[in-house]
């Protein structure tokens, strides 16, 4: 299993740096020019500064029992499409049981900002301590269960 974050803004690549070095496993960053990225324990990937070049370049690199970390819905399904595992960053776990219904959830957002229906749409709440731990209970439990870690 190689572990591939879609690492732009990506709020737990140290912590997933630390258990790919802790137990061994292959750790493959993405990221786009905008962005200078250095790791000690993967390899840092830049791809050009073009609209979801970071996504396909990702995508392209991706195979079946790998474990994508993303926020991004498109390339959580693709992923999931090829046979990899993938979490966000707040540790839920995408699956192909819950992919379509992310996907219509974002679409009809979009449509709503579209028809000026919602003028405001909430960001994200800040991130916490509790949101890394909870991630990186996801990431073990993820990492056991496939076999990666004892």
């Amino acid at each position: 299993m190689t572990i591939l974050i879609d690492a732009d803004a990506c709020p737990v690549v140290s912590l997933i740096e630390r258990m790919a070095q802790q137990y061994g496993i292959s750790l493959l960053l993405f990221c786009d020019t905008n962005h200078q990225l250095v790791s000690k324990a993967g390899q840092v990937i830049t791809i050009g500064a073009g609209a979801d070049a970071v996504d396909l370049a990702l995508i392209n690199r991706c195979q079946a029992g790998d474990l994508v970390v993303t926020q991004d819905y498109g390339v959580a399904s693709l992923a999931l499409g090829k046979g990899a595992f993938c979490l966000h960053q707040s540790g839920r776990e995408f699956t192909k049981d819950n992919i379509d219904g992310l996907l219509m959830d974002r679409h009809l957002a979009k449509k709503a900002r579209q028809s000026h229906q919602k003028t405001h749409l909430r960001g994200p709440k800040k991130r916490t301590k509790e949101d890394d731990k909870q991630f990186e209970a996801a990431l073990c439990s993820l990492l056991r269960r496939e076999g990666v870690i004892p």
